[in-house]
């Protein structure tokens, strides 16, 4: 009964053990085909980093002039609401652009624009 068992072991690993003919040529073109997707691999992160770099030689300058222009836009034209200067005695245009209305508006107008600044900034509110 063991060489019988030895023998099925032995047929087992012959098995995997055994190469066809034509698989070294096969391994050849497989080792050639990692290799040029190695290469091509290689290439393309190589590509990727210069690209990277150009891109931060460009950022750069660029950078100043977006923070440059930042600068030069005022945050006040960007809000709704007016941040001047208070004048000693308020003017007529100063309450208007405070309320965001024209200084030519109504009374109705006026007291709404009033209200909704008033019930926005109460501090029973929330």
């Amino acid at each position: 009964m063991e060489g019988t068992a030895a023998s099925s072991e032995g047929l087992r690993y012959a098995e995997y053990a055994r190469v066809p003919t034509g698989a070294g040529r096969g391994q050849a073109e497989l080792d050639r085909g990692l290799a040029r997707t190695m290469i091509a691999v290689g290439l393309g992160v190589a590509t990727v980093a210069f690209a990277g770099r150009y891109a931060f030689h460009l950022w750069k300058p660029l950078e100043q002039a977006i923070t440059e222009t930042a600068k030069r836009i005022s945050t006040s034209s960007l809000s709704s609401y007016y941040r001047g200067g208070f004048e000693q005695k308020m003017s007529r245009r100063e309450a208007s652009l405070i309320l965001g209305v024209s200084p030519s508006a109504g009374k109705a107008k006026i007291r709404t624009a009033h209200r909704r600044i008033m019930i926005l900034n109460h501090p029973d509110k929330g």
